[in-house]
């Protein structure tokens, strides 16, 4: 299997070369040149398999210059009980028939990230070890990927991690998760903006190639390819559990800011998954509702993004929708180019009607809804649900089929949002052990202007 660019470059590369690059030279995110497809009778050998081996199985159609044997190593190392719980992985908590919620927030940082870090923080080490080289991550987060990836890199041979943050923006609990680390590893950076400035400093030393190859930049954000196939595997376990037949077809509702996670679903759904709709639910950040709803995309400034209580979704310009644009404008890298080279854009009648090729609606919810729908899981379904999966079950209510199972991706853990839980519920969500005080431990982090020459003056220092 071999990747090419969003944005034209038709060069083709294998997996381990773009698992440490990130984007593409020419400033596009990789895909796969096809999507492999998987037919009934794999799909029936699929049912029963342990999460780490159909992990496996799904990795293996994308990734061929990595043995066999290695592979199914890696995938057992990382989708253990011991790391997320429970043997399943990401268990289905059942909320009424035709309804549940896919538990994906039982990792290491209480939040879907780890799905995807894990397993990344695996391959990095992997690779690195092989190739006897040294990488220096560069991230942004709004809340939760920074978390997963310095606790999947912290302590990694080979790896330095450098994360951006919004200055303030983020709750306690994430803060104090990242801040507190002090493997000597991991480097912290509050950015005094929103998350989409970190992005547009990440993408900015990611196009600067000189200084990326000089100090062997690569990503852990959702513009990775790596990290969004380890998504896909999610969606391929959520149906298998959910379903009795390949005949059956399923929804799947996202809550999504930065179009990483849904995306993984868009993949699943072109192999061949049975998808009946792929349900994007957004808080009042909602350019992707908007794109859905009129084929217009309207990225916003700094200005007009929004912070909520469902901060990892306070993102105005979604880099991974990109991925869904190349495949729904037919793969025309040069009109991919052109469109997120002006910014935003609007569609062509016949290209909107063609959204709906791809199974996708969506919806939005405000911090009232979002009260609303933690009240009503908890009372109704004896549930606690976090303020972004609320989003998704809010949206997710409102799209409903008959006769067709939907799961709301549940992407966070309640303790990570606190004070919104105390707001809702009056009462205090439960914490794993050994998280109780972690908002008091002493903190490791930097406070820097918007400026992507300072965060490389503090890369070069720091290396």
């Amino acid at each position: 299997m071999k990747y090419i660019s969003t944005r034209g470059d038709k060069t083709e590369r294998a997996f381990c070369e773009i698992l440490l690059e990130g984007l593409a030279p020419d400033g596009g995110l990789y895909l796969p040149v096809q999507y492999p497809k998987v037919d009934d009778a794999t799909l029936t050998k699929w049912r029963g398999l342990a999460y780490a081996d159909l992990a496996f199985e799904i990795l293996s159609l994308y990734i061929d210059d990595i043995p066999a044997e290695d592979l199914r190593a890696i995938t057992r190392r990382t989708y253990t009980e011991a790391v997320f719980g429970t043997p399943q992985i990401t268990p289905l908590k059942a909320l009424e028939p035709g309804l549940a919620l896919q538990a994906l927030s039982n990792g290491p940082t209480l939040a879907f990230k780890d799905m995807a870090m894990q397993l990344l923080g695996q391959l990095f080490e992997y690779e690195l070890g092989r190739r006897g080289e040294t990488l220096n991550i560069l991230g942004a987060t709004s809340g939760d990927t920074g978390s997963a990836a310095e606790y999947a890199m912290r302590g990694k041979a080979g790896v330095n991690v450098f994360m951006l943050s919004p200055h303030g923006r983020m709750s306690p609990f994430q803060q104090a998760q990242m801040f507190s680390l002090q493997d000597a590893n991991i480097h912290n950076i509050a950015v005094e903006g929103v998350f989409d400035d970190c992005q547009d400093i990440v993408k900015a030393v990611s196009n600067d190639l000189d200084f990326k190859r000089r100090h062997k930049i690569g990503t852990v954000n959702s513009i990775n390819w790596a990290r969004l196939l380890a998504q896909v595997v999610y969606y391929f376990a959520g149906y298998l559990q959910a379903t009795t037949s390949n005949e059956q077809k399923l929804s799947f509702t996202v809550p999504s800011g930065n179009f990483g996670n849904v995306c993984a679903g868009h993949v699943a759904r072109m192999m061949g998954l049975p998808i009946a709709q792929l349900v994007v639910a957004t808080n009042e950040n909602d350019v992707l509702d908007e794109f859905f709803r009129t084929g217009v995309y309207r990225p916003r400034g700094t200005a007009d993004t929004h912070e909520t209580s469902s901060p990892s979704m306070d993102i105005s310009k979604a880099s991974n929708f990109e991925r869904f644009v190349f495949d729904l404008l037919g793969r025309d890298g040069a009109r991919v180019k052109a469109l997120f080279g002006a910014g935003g854009f609007e569609l062509n009648a016949q290209e909107k009607a063609h959204i709906a090729d791809f199974g996708f609606v969506s919806g939005s919810s405000r911090h009232a809804d979002r009260l609303a729908t933690i009240r009503l899981c908890h009372q109704r379904y004896g549930q606690l649900i976090d303020t972004h999966t609320a989003d998704g079950l809010k949206v997710a209510l409102e799209h409903r089929q008959p006769g067709i199972t939907m799961l709301v991706l549940e992407t966070a853990l309640p303790a990570k949002f606190a004070a919104t839980i105390r707001e809702a519920l009056d009462i205090e969500p439960p914490r794993p052990a050994g998280l109780e005080n972690i908002e008091a431990l002493p903190k490791r982090v930097t406070v820097m202007p918007v400026d992507t020459g300072a965060v490389k003056a503090f890369i070069q220092a720091h290396v």
